[in-house]
């Protein structure tokens, strides 16, 4: 189905009893499989609330992972809103990462830090967005459909970067795959002691939050996302062109994703390293259906694989559990909201 046309399945206020029964099929569907195993769910719950609540400093490694998560996440709201399924949003945010890593070491020296950086960072987001327009270009030019055009550069994009750590950027005397050489701390965003993120990555995906609920909900721009998404044919015959809007929805999915990929490698990394993405592309992906493709619920859903992204890593310490787990009850959230859909349409 048209993931447009899936936007407008929940836009009544009788369908949140069913938004609501999400998370409680989720919670329960977990609960049952630790039991199975052997496994006590208050204790698996108290390790990843503590793991990502427990205090600021873990808190703030939340919102490190929030932050390139959410910019996925807006970005693709606008490709779904045009019934375009980016799943190149992972190559996307690849890109983005060489991009800004090979401004850095290009004009290292050329220009002061205060100018390069944020070069740096509009550097990763042009790549992002070129990635994504390459991706359009395949389909409305090739016929090639975007899952599988996405897909095919995402391995592009990942034996690229593999490639450049390997090849050019390798380390001095070695090459391995804990990455290049580290940034000069000069072109670190800055971090206040006892933060784990940094207050500009911060304001970035506040504002393109901000941004991207703008320019869906206000803007003309918009409503010709929603009427290409919703019926192509139909918005041909209002003068809108359905291969210009959706190239417009691919560069600013791609420019959002690489603008994450810049974020990955100055606010957190502060290197290329072979998973740079972390998967927050394909995790960006799962966030917004969750959400029904609408941008309200997007930042909180993200902050909520955030934590127990961030939370896992207290799993193996204090349980001896593989943080992989964190994984599963992902799973499962989108099993029930893909359950609870199923369910609504065959009661509708």
């Amino acid at each position: 189905m048209n993931p447009s046309s899936r936007e407008n399945d929940l836009p009544s206020r009788a369908a949140w009893p069913w938004l609501l029964f999400i998370p409680a099929l989720a919670t329960g569907l977990v609960c049952l499989l630790l039991l199975a195993l052997g496994m006590s769910p208050l204790a698996i719950g108290r390790a990843l609330g503590s793991g990502s609540l427990g205090s600021w400093l873990k808190f703030s490694h939340v919102l490190s992972v929030w932050s390139p998560l959410l910019l996925c996440s807006c970005g693709l709201l606008f490709t779904f809103r045009a019934g375009l399924w980016n799943i190149g949003i992972e190559g996307q945010v690849i890109v983005g990462a060489i991009g800004c890593t090979a401004m850095l070491r290009l004009w290292d020296g050329l220009l002061p830090p205060s100018v390069l950086l944020p070069l740096a960072l509009a550097a990763g987001g042009l790549a992002g967005g070129l990635w994504g327009i390459l991706a359009g270009e395949l389909r409305n030019r090739g016929g090639v459909n975007e899952i599988f055009g996405g897909l095919g550069l995402n391995f592009v994009a990942q034996g690229l970067i593999i490639w450049l750590i390997f090849g050019p950027w390798k380390r001095a005397g070695i090459a391995s795959m804990s990455g290049t050489d580290l940034l000069s701390p000069r072109f670190w965003l800055t971090t206040p002691p006892g933060w784990r993120v940094a207050p500009v990555a911060l304001a970035v995906a506040v504002l393109a939050l901000a941004v991207t609920i703008l320019l869906l909900d206000r803007t003309r721009f918009g409503l010709h996302l929603r009427a290409v998404g919703a019926n192509p044919g139909a918005a041909r015959l209002f003068g809108i062109r359905p291969d210009r809007v959706s190239m417009r929805a691919m560069l600013l999915a791609g420019m959002l994703a690489g603008l994450a990929g810049s974020l990955q490698v100055t606010a957190v990394y502060h290197r290329l390293i072979p998973a740079i993405s972390s998967g927050y592309g394909y995790l960006g992906l799962l966030v917004v259906m969750l959400a029904n493709y609408r941008s309200p619920a997007v930042p909180l859903i993200a902050l909520f694989f955030a934590c127990l992204v961030t939370g896992s890593i207290q799993l193996p310490i204090t349980l001896q559990i593989d943080s992989s787990l964190a994984g599963v009850i992902q799973g499962a959230f989108v099993l029930s909201a893909l359950l609870v859909h199923g369910l609504r349409r065959g009661k509708d």
